[in-house]
């Protein structure tokens, strides 16, 4: 593992930095990138801890032109706004409504947008906007390498929480697809190491995912059934400890099938219960 505030190079252009929030959600810790050797660009600069500010910045000198974040949680970009007070360096991304899980301190210029690109000496980073964990989503794919900073699309060792109403089951597979549009051979999560086989992981993902989904189907029934019935059993190889996040993804899937037309919800003294249609 490697130790916080360290910098690893991952290739001829791309470092790393773990910040020093390990946690349940986090694993390790958030991967904090840096792109490019003269025009840098940093991806995700994680939380606005001091010692993980002081080491990017010891890493970037007075180069740093762009802050790139994937999504705007608390792990990911509060970082973004002390960069670049300090620098001078340009916000990159997209925001999103306010549903008290977001960082508000970052306001790009501007939203970034399918397909934009933004370029130093020697790297491109081109945004394929990936909503489905959050609909402000995006990752950044470096051309020259076909690494893709994949922020909390995909992880490392865990699966993502899908937490509506901002987050999309039907959205986050079909970003996960989008994916296998582009030449990525190798995928830098959000948290944990580096993912060598883009495929082979969406893949992975999207076939975990659709089974999840088929569990959800089969535990339903014509008894209407809450969120608290149904995770003990869609979720029984999941450690209890871990239900209630479990219980936002479970949500996000019950909300695609109402969407679908298979399943039926309805709200008895302000709980919501779900029936199977044929």
């Amino acid at each position: 593992m490697q130790p916080h505030g360290e910098i690893r190079a991952l290739s001829a252009r791309v470092r790393r930095i773990v910040a020093p929030n390990p946690g349940l959600m986090t694993g390790p810790g958030t991967n904090t990138y840096i792109v490019g050797e003269n025009d840098l660009v940093v991806v995700d600069p994680g939380p606005a801890e001091p010692s993980h500010i002081a080491a990017i910045l010891d890493c970037v000198g007075e180069n740093l032109k762009f802050i790139a974040c994937t999504h705007t949680h608390p792990d990911h970009s509060p970082g973004a706004a002390l960069l670049a007070e300090a620098t001078g360096a340009e916000l990159i991304g997209r925001v999103t409504e306010d549903d008290r899980h977001q960082d508000l301190t970052f306001q790009p210029a501007a939203q970034m947008e399918d397909g934009d690109c933004i370029s130093g000496a020697g790297w491109t980073l081109r945004a394929i906007r990936t909503p489905g964990h959050v609909d402000n989503h995006v990752c950044f794919l470096l051309e020259e390498e076909g690494m893709v900073f994949a922020g909390d699309h995909i992880m490392n060792g865990s699966t993502v929480v899908i937490v509506p109403p901002g987050g999309n089951m039907a959205d986050y597979i079909a970003s996960l697809r989008r994916l296998l549009d582009y030449d990525v051979k190798v995928v830098a999560p959000g948290h944990g190491e580096l993912i060598p086989d883009c495929r082979g992981e969406v893949e992975k993902l999207v076939r975990h995912r659709l089974m999840r989904e088929a569990k959800v189907a089969s535990a339903l029934g014509s008894a209407p059934q809450s969120l608290d019935d149904l995770v003990t059993t869609v979720y029984d190889d999941v450690d209890p400890v871990m239900h209630e996040w479990a219980k936002l993804s479970l949500l996000a899937h019950l909300i695609k099938l109402e969407d679908e037309g298979r399943s039926l919800r309805s709200t008895v003294e302000g709980v919501d219960r779900w029936v199977l249609l044929a």
